[in-house]
């Protein structure tokens, strides 16, 4: 196995590109991680043959090795459950975005807004991704042709007024060819909105340069989606990242998906959620793991996520709370899930539980919106 890089390493270290050139993938790497025997190697070798792996070295060394349940690293590094764990339900495109693709890798479900994958390249292969399939047959617009491909559409879309670029991580493309298909939609009369889903803040803060953000912030209004899942991810290096983008205008907000052995209890959410206020992150939504094969050991039961929403309300302030969304399969779109604060309406008032558990009768008259002024 090639040597690792490592913290003390400063000037390497905080290069991006020997980050990513040097990331740890194939089996040889995670052999000499895992420590694993001749028989283990055997089942990690059907895993990654099935689901490919690169991790960063920062992001890799986020890990305590000490703990076989460490939240980063069941993010980060194969597991034999995603070939030997499933529930019933699971499909390799259960939003069936391929079935939503006018043309290959632009998925139009919604319909005042496009999703772009132009790319099937990430820092890091979370092993929870949606889009699993994608790393064996890859369906991103990797090739100018491709990606202007999708501009045309859009282009000839006039109810399409946001596009929304992802993949793949869309900052790991270069920079000149990001900055031209951003400049494409730019220029169509009725985009009126970018967004940018990556998780390069997270797991390769260094990408976020300078010159990167400048380039970004050309192309505003931009805005950028993250994907924090925990609390040890808010590092100085994924703060100093975010602090970045946000100087240069662009407004950050965050999609945390929910995921068992990781994130899955009341007191990580809301710890995660009151850092990334902190650091001006925006928590936007909390999904529910999709059904897709490969990340069933990932799964939790819905309840638990409403569980955890209902939890957080007058705990921690409006601006820390996401919204809870499950995806609904067969391309059905989000639906949110929220505990109801409001029990009943009754004829002259409504009745509510508070977060106390309290219950609170409210007068609403019928007709109250017709009432008539007193002294005229």
């Amino acid at each position: 196995m090639k040597k690792t890089m490592n913290r003390g390493e400063t000037g390497h270290w905080s290069d991006w590109r020997r980050q990513f050139s040097n990331r740890i993938k194939g089996l040889d790497a995670l052999s000499g991680l895992l420590q694993l025997t001749s028989s283990e190697i055997k089942i990690y070798r059907d895993v990654i043959a099935l689901y490919r792996y690169a991790v960063t070295p920062y992001y890799l060394s986020l890990i305590d090795w000490s703990d076989p349940d460490d939240p980063i690293r069941k993010q980060c590094i194969p597991d034999p459950g995603e070939i030997r764990f499933s529930l019933p339900g699971s499909e390799e495109d259960p939003l069936a975005e391929r079935a939503h693709m006018p043309v290959p890798g632009l998925i139009h479900r919604y319909p005042d807004r496009v999703l772009a994958m132009v790319t099937g390249t990430c820092a890091v292969y979370c092993r929870h991704c949606n889009r699993k399939r994608a790393w064996r047959n890859p369906e991103a617009g990797t090739t100018r042709e491709a990606l202007y491909r999708m501009v045309d559409y859009v282009a000839g879309s006039p109810r399409v007024r946001e596009v929304i670029v992802s993949g793949g991580d869309p900052l790991t493309m270069p920079l000149r060819l990001l900055d031209d298909f951003l400049k494409a939609f730019r220029e169509i009369p009725h985009v009126e909105v970018l967004r940018i889903g990556t998780r390069i803040p997270v797991v390769l803060p260094m990408r976020i340069t300078d010159d990167l953000c400048q380039m970004l912030a050309g192309h505003r209004p931009l805005w950028i989606s993250t994907h924090f899942n925990h609390p040890r991810e808010i590092t100085p290096e994924s703060t100093e990242a975010c602090e970045r983008l946000l100087k240069a205008g662009i407004p950050l907000s965050n999609q945390t998906v929910l995921l068992k052995g990781v994130n899955d209890s009341l007191e990580v959410i809301r710890d995660l959620c009151r850092g990334l206020q902190r650091i001006m992150v925006r928590p936007y939504y909390l999904f529910h793991c999709d059904a897709v094969q490969g990340t069933d050991h990932f799964r939790t039961d819905i309840r638990k996520g409403v569980e955890i929403i209902q939890g957080l309300w007058g705990k921690i302030g409006g601006l820390c709370i996401p919204n809870y969304v499950v995806d609904l399969p067969g391309g059905g779109g989000k639906a949110l899930m929220i505990p109801s604060c409001l029990l009943e309406v009754g004829k002259d008032e409504a009745i509510f539980r508070t977060f106390e558990g309290k219950i609170v009768r409210y007068p609403c008259p019928e007709g109250a919106d017709a009432g008539k002024l007193i002294n005229p």
